[in-house]
């Protein structure tokens, strides 16, 4: 099929508010592995050792100077801000699914951009996440809890055997 799950719109939330009509851009977390190359005695060549993953990030730009978002800045030291994007996806045949990503993190960076007149203001507010979910259609793709060490990709938990390796959940 031609021109399947397209992103056709987007909305945002933040610490429960809503930002329709306000959201101009939004870059989900890059998920990346942190990998390490080994090579040891008998091999011919490295081959890469996963140590983890890479801190996730996101960014967003609203077109509005708000002040409920710009209070967000500087929340105390393990506290979280909720952050929700909601997306529509179509396909070619007319077929609506929904996308959502669910975060929390802190708020590490709002750069307020160039002040002209007659021109749209710029927030760009980036956060440093401790969780990130996503839901395609229903189904949960990743849920990442760094606090926690979960990463579940495709509904199994990569570090469920190392968490009980480490006892974590154990009283001892």
């Amino acid at each position: 099929m031609a021109a399947r799950d397209v992103l056709k719109n987007i909305n945002l939330f933040v610490d429960g508010r809503g930002y329709a009509g306000q959201i101009d851009e939004y870059n989900a977390p890059d998920l990346t592995l942190q990998l390490e190359d080994y090579r040891a005695g008998g091999m011919d060549a490295p081959i890469a050792i996963e140590m983890g993953q890479e801190a996730l990030e996101t960014s967003f730009q609203l077109i509005s100077y708000d002040a409920d978002v710009l209070a967000l800045w500087g929340v105390a030291e393990g506290a979280s801000v909720p952050l929700t994007v909601r997306g529509a996806l179509e396909s070619f045949d007319g077929t609506v699914k929904p996308v959502l990503h669910q975060m929390r993190g802190r708020i590490t960076s709002m750069q307020r951009g160039a002040w002209t007149p007659g021109s749209k203001p710029a927030l760009t507010v980036t956060l440093r996440l401790t969780y990130y979910k996503e839901t395609h259609n229903g189904s949960v793709l990743h849920e990442i809890d760094v606090e926690n060490m979960v990463r579940i990709v495709n509904g199994t938990d990569r570090l469920a055997a190392q968490r009980e390796a480490l006892g974590q959940g154990d009283n001892e």
